[in-house]
């Protein structure tokens, strides 16, 4: 039982930053539609992501799907880690790339576990 609730909690964790970041999107789009910019993204994609944070996100926290779920989000952490992170040369910017890539290592032991589970 404590195992389970460690791994509620973990997926809950995880799984409110997505849903809280793609509500943040669609509340007010402005400073992401500019960031997204200043790294040559188009702006048309800011409701596709959010939408993709929204829902990989529920899916996360519900346990639905966890090895695409949780491995869809890898992937999305990866790529957010090198198209908006990838400063090294920044500290602020380093420290960011480093946190996606972790938060991306932490998806695929996620998706990893649960494509064994019975």
């Amino acid at each position: 039982m404590p195992l389970m609730i460690a791994t509620i909690a973990g997926r809950l964790l995880l799984a409110m930053l997505f849903v809280l970041a793609g509500i943040a999107k669609l509340a007010g789009p402005q400073p992401f539609v500019a960031h997204m910019a200043a790294h040559r993204v188009p702006a048309v994609l800011l409701p596709v992501v959010a939408v993709f944070e929204l829902g990989t996100g529920a899916a996360l926290l519900l346990g639905w799907q966890l090895p695409i779920s949780a491995g869809a989000l890898a992937l999305f952490c990866l790529a957010t880690a090198f198209v908006f992170h990838f400063n090294l040369a920044d500290k602020a910017e380093r420290t960011l790339f480093f946190k996606d890539t972790a938060l991306a290592g932490a998806l695929i032991v996620i998706a990893a576990a649960a494509s064994q589970a019975p």
